[in-house]
């Protein structure tokens, strides 16, 4: 099987797909139809490359932690998606996307976000290309994240609270594809993860693979091959691991882990670990794994985090597992905090609360002194700073 890439219609197995309301298929078929020969031509990728070199800060390090590695015995390298310009892998997405929106002759850009990083980076990318921006973003998640709401404004964008339901990123969601049916002809989305309508889980993938690309020369510099043991990402939507998971999906020897936002515990009715906890259905346009009732309605999630508080995934993430190619962890608020309060005081590195999901996966699994394992560190713990100083 090919995990890398969707069918032409959108589908990784099972999973994907384009479900939408008939306003939005000429805005989705445009897509469908165009993004592939817009981002492989020469031209966009001369742009786009540039970009990624001089303006976000590419290639980011790839760091050997000998502090985690003596303490986990195992060797750890982290990839610092944390040191690009605005702080995380966002960026990376943010920037292809409003290029490709440039393209197609798009003047607005609206986007979701729930962490505030794909905001950010989104505000970001308007500023530097000149188009309008408006990011929608849950009421709860607003005062939670309320360094990066200020960074988005000054950033001459236009934050509107999402108010209905769980008022996190779900809703804020919700509220961005209503926004996208109103305005479909000027109006390009700029979704933040592999979540969406296909073809929008294929070109987040695509643009955020550049993590795993680099992954591969870099460790072919430093220990003389491309491939480690094991990556490690943690997994909302799935944007980081995607792009951390893409060029090893189909190199059987690179065993993968996921961790998800287990929250309160799985039998908590606090989580947002979907391949737990979720069924098949169709959430935001793609048919996927959801938390979700018997007869269809989303359950609330929950996680520390507000980039993983989610209650679907991706569906590049449900194909990998449905069949097995990925091993998933639950990992709990109270895991991540201790996570990353570790990194931070014996590495000197505050990580995002993101991230600490997947640096929790040191203390919950055995490695070999000798297995290299590779963990994608999404982004910098500047947002969650009010969290983390309430432990202190």
């Amino acid at each position: 099987m090919n995990y890398q890439n969707p069918d032409k219609n959108g589908y990784y197995g099972e999973f994907g797909g384009a479900f939408v309301p008939e306003m939005l298929y000429p805005n989705v078929e445009e897509l469908q139809g165009q993004y592939l020969d817009i981002i492989n031509s020469e031209e966009f990728q001369t742009e786009f490359r540039d970009l990624l070199k001089n303006y976000v800060g590419r290639a980011t390090p790839l760091y050997f932690s000998k502090n985690l590695s003596e303490k986990y015995q195992t060797q750890v390298y982290l990839k610092r998606e944390d040191l690009n310009h605005t702080g995380a892998h966002k960026i990376n997405n943010a920037l292809g996307q409003v290029l490709l929106a440039k393209k197609l002759g798009k003047k607005r850009i609206i986007a979701e976000t729930g962490a505030g990083q794909h905001g950010v980076a989104t505000a970001t990318a308007c500023a530097l290309m000149n188009l309008e921006c408006i990011v929608y973003m849950g009421e709860v998640d607003i005062a939670r994240q309320a360094p990066n709401v200020g960074r988005m404004k000054m950033l001459g964008a236009t934050v509107i609270p999402a108010t209905s339901g769980s008022k996190t990123l779900k809703d804020a969601v919700n509220e961005a594809l209503r926004d996208w049916i109103n305005n479909p002809s000027t109006t390009h989305y700029i979704i933040g993860s592999v979540v969406g309508p296909h073809p929008f889980p294929d070109l987040v993938a695509r643009f955020q693979s550049v993590i795993s690309e680099e992954i591969k020369w870099q460790l072919k510099e430093i220990i003389g091959r491309e491939n480690p043991d094991y990556v490690i990402a943690c997994v909302g939507g799935g944007s980081n691991a995607a792009g951390t998971f893409y060029h090893f999906v189909d190199e059987p020897a690179v065993k993968i882990i996921a961790a998800e936002a287990g929250g309160f515990g799985l039998d908590s009715g606090k989580s947002a670990a979907t391949t737990f906890l979720g069924t098949l259905g169709v959430l935001h346009g793609s048919k996927s794994l959801v938390m979700q009732t018997e007869d269809g309605q989303v359950i609330e999630p929950h996680s520390i985090s507000a980039g993983l508080d989610y209650p679907g995934i991706g569906p590049f993430h449900a194909n990998l597992f449905k069949e097995k190619r990925a091993e998933f962890f639950s990992i709990t608020d109270e895991e991540a905090l201790k996570s990353a309060f570790e990194l931070t005081q014996i590495e000197g590195i505050i990580p995002a609360l993101e991230s600490a999901h997947a640096l929790a996966v040191l203390g919950k699994k055995n490695f070999k002194k000798e297995d290299v394992v590779v963990i994608c560190l999404s982004g910098r713990g500047d947002k969650d700073m009010e969290t983390y100083l309430k432990l202190l």
